[in-house]
């Protein structure tokens, strides 16, 4: 597949709209016009390229949500490959129109497809060309099979690897946490993981397994969706659902992951799992007292949980309230940091909770400042939360873990393994238990 055109854009809510690069091929320009023939439709300028690419994107014409040619349910967007209509005597369709996005920067190319545009052929490698089918105009005859011990590279992968083989395994979970301190109300919490691998191996498709083992009481991973490359699973490792009640006899591992990596790092899996409680409990009371707030907060790590953080922060932000004044509060454990212009308290725990694992807040606060604080329209009168974060290295709340010696690599050299996990706080609020607040029914939802 050649390329016509080419554009790098910068785009950023609110700021300007530019195309920092473009480029166009007159060669391959003049190819697809004498494949297209009365069809043809000619690249327009920048200016025009650029407002078509936004509005197929829905980045421009923000008081009109709805256009018919790019919404209407008769639309099929095959994303990254669209299609921009031109306006005007030349005018038609552009496409394949391959686009994408990453931060502020947009790349976008337009492509010239060797077979005929109508039907509208599909795109199964947008980027290269395959291998071992027969070519364009060829014979059956001339698609030979690929002698027996060669491997050809797909046209998915871009090379290989010279170089020292490496193969980095990395397991991360995070687990979000709703918690009201009211027998009312039931506490909330789930757990995600991700499983990232960086495999630096020599040859065209090299083989790799990875294997996930679980503790002997440990929960079955649940929702469990794997990369494209992976080449095979147990059928009821992709079953497991956490929608469903979950059943005892489930499958429980080890689960084993058999795939051709590509060179680039990529997520091999992800899934959920129901762990019995969430690391940290916690308590929050607030109680107003002409513009002054009495603060009290307790927190306690589990016993489940090693007592080994790389950083444990609780913020208590403050919403739809003066600056703050005067500040009088005590911690039993850590350190407070005060940001009164964003009306803001910074509990520092550190790396360890004391021996006890319960730790403990109090004191009061007024708002007596000449300028408003920071607003929430969630967040008023009492309704108030703690939000928590933290990281402990080495630790996965459903017990999961990447055994080193359990990774096999099927390659001509011996690489290193390297293997890690970690547990991330993420959305983890305690909420003001004098307080309304927000309550959600069910699992949450990752």
């Amino acid at each position: 597949m050649s390329v016509r055109a080419l554009w790098i854009i910068s785009y950023e809510r609110g700021e300007s709209v530019a195309v920092r690069f473009s480029r166009r091929y007159p060669t391959v320009e003049q190819r697809a016009k004498c494949m297209a023939g009365s069809l043809y439709v000619s690249v327009p300028e920048d200016g025009t390229v650029l407002q078509l690419l936004l509005t197929e994107l829905g980045l421009s014409d923000s008081d009109k949500p709805y256009m018919a040619l790019r919404d209407d349910c008769l639309h099929q967007q095959r994303s990254p490959a669209l299609e921009l209509h031109v306006e005007g005597p030349s005018g038609g369709v552009l496409w394949p129109m391959l686009v994408i996005s990453q931060g502020p920067l947009i790349l976008a190319c337009l492509a010239v497809v060797d077979a005929p545009a109508d039907p509208r052929p599909p795109l199964i490698c947008p980027l290269g060309t395959p291998l071992d089918i027969p070519q364009p105009g060829a014979s059956s005859a001339s698609a030979m099979p690929t002698p027996a011990g060669t491997q050809k590279q797909p046209a998915w992968k871009t090379g290989v690897h010279r170089g020292r083989a490496v193969v980095n395994v990395a397991l991360t979970e995070m687990v979000r946490s709703m918690q009201y301190g009211n027998r009312n109300r039931q506490d909330l919490w789930d757990v995600y993981g991700t499983v990232t691998c960086k495999c630096e191996v020599e040859g065209v498709l090299p083989n790799v397994t990875v294997t996930l083992t679980l503790p002997p009481n440990g929960s079955p991973l649940m929702d469990v969706l794997v990369h494209p490359c992976v080449s095979s699973l147990d059928a009821s490792v992709l079953t497991a659902m956490s929608v469903e009640d979950c059943d005892s006899s489930s499958f429980s591992g080890p689960y084993k992951f058999p795939f051709s990596p590509p060179l680039e790092p990529f997520r091999l899996c992800s899934y959920t799992s129901q762990v019995p409680v969430p690391p940290i409990l916690g308590t929050y009371q607030l109680k107003d007292d002409d513009n002054q707030l009495r603060i009290t907060v307790s927190l306690k790590l589990h016993e489940s949980v090693r007592n080994s953080f790389e950083y444990c922060e609780a913020h208590l932000p403050f919403f739809n309230r003066d600056q703050m004044g005067s500040v009088d509060v005590k911690v039993s454990s850590g350190q407070l940091e005060v940001s009164k212009e964003k009306n803001l308290l910074v509990w520092v725990l550190g790396q360890k909770f004391p021996k006890s694992r319960e730790v403990s807040l109090e004191g009061s606060v007024s708002f007596s400042g000449e300028l408003p604080g920071p607003t929430d329209p969630l967040c008023t009168d009492l309704t108030a939360y703690i939000k928590l974060y933290f990281r402990v290295p080495d630790l996965t709340l459903s017990g999961c873990c990447v055994d080193q010696h359990s990774v096999q690599v099927y390659s001509s050299a011996k690489p290193r393994i390297v293997t890690s996990r970690e547990l991330l706080s993420s959305e983890y609020f305690i909420w003001n238990s004098t307080g309304t607040a927000p309550v959600s029914s069910g699992h949450m939802m990752l």
